[in-house]
């Protein structure tokens, strides 16, 4: 997982903001797809919090019910109160019920996967998948997160956010890779010539290796937060020609239905 996954939130001279909740957040949110379970250590590990302060932000969530003590392990699993706060959140989303057939059948048309994605700090969470049957996809599903600046999903939305808000998560970025921030730039900037110049971002490689995806960001038509559609795969099922010549217009026309859809 990439180190620009996440990143702890910091708000400084605010009398507003009430650090213990912030810091209890951003303690959930060290729990990504495929973790089952992390102990204190781990997730002072990714908070960059000290082990006593988490032990006592986990007591108390764990009384909370937001997250649940293994007494074999030692370690913590995420509690039924995450789960209703995530389904009420993907309950509200229409997007997702609007978008699924025609994600559907771009997926089988490109033996891919296309997915519908929200970006959390300098994260993309998806929250919709929509799988080929006919060819091997990326092992990814509702709620996995991928990287903001290296993957096409990710830049898509950095095209679309206003230009505060994407100067903001840049430098945040920046701040967290200094070495490799000068090749990440670059390639954050072609981009956003690309979305500029044929309305779409790609990613051929530079997420990981032999992985490829293009992807389109859209602002829902009630003001709401941007969305980024995608459709990716393994490199020798999805050229970038493929991706470019085939999938980009399908993929423009997608979100071209959702928004007269979601508009009436």
């Amino acid at each position: 997982m990439s180190k620009l996954v996440g990143r702890p939130v910091v708000v400084k001279e605010d009398r507003h903001f009430v650090t213990a909740l912030a810091r209890g957040l951003e303690l959930l949110a060290c729990f990504r797809s495929g973790d089952k379970m992390l102990g204190n250590q781990e997730l002072a590990e990714r908070s960059k919090l000290p082990k006593s302060t988490v032990s006592r932000l986990t007591y108390t969530l764990t009384k909370l019910g937001y997250l649940q003590f293994d007494d074999e392990s030692g370690k913590y699993r995420l509690g039924t109160a995450t789960l209703s706060l995530g389904s009420a959140m993907l309950s509200r989303l229409d997007v997702r019920q609007l978008a699924r057939p025609a994600m559907q059948q771009l997926a089988d048309f490109s033996h891919s996967m296309v997915s519908l994605g929200m970006r959390d700090r300098l994260s993309m969470i998806y929250i919709e998948n929509c799988r080929s049957q006919a060819a091997l996809t990326l092992s990814l599903d509702v709620g996995s997160r991928i990287p903001l600046v290296s993957t096409a999903m990710g830049r898509a939305y950095l095209a679309v956010a206003p230009q505060g808000e994407r100067n903001d998560l840049l430098a945040r970025a920046r701040e967290l890779d200094e070495q490799g921030w000068p090749v990440l730039q670059e390639s954050v900037q072609r981009a956003l010539d690309e979305y500029r110049e044929f309305g779409c971002c790609t990613s051929i490689g530079d997420w990981q290796p032999g992985v490829n995806a293009i992807a389109i960001a859209f602002r829902p038509p009630d003001g709401s937060t941007p969305v980024s559609i995608n459709c990716g795969g393994p490199a020798f099922t999805l050229s970038a020609d493929f991706l470019v010549q085939e999938v980009r217009p399908r993929l423009i026309e997608l979100v071209e239905q959702l928004r007269r859809a979601m508009a009436t």
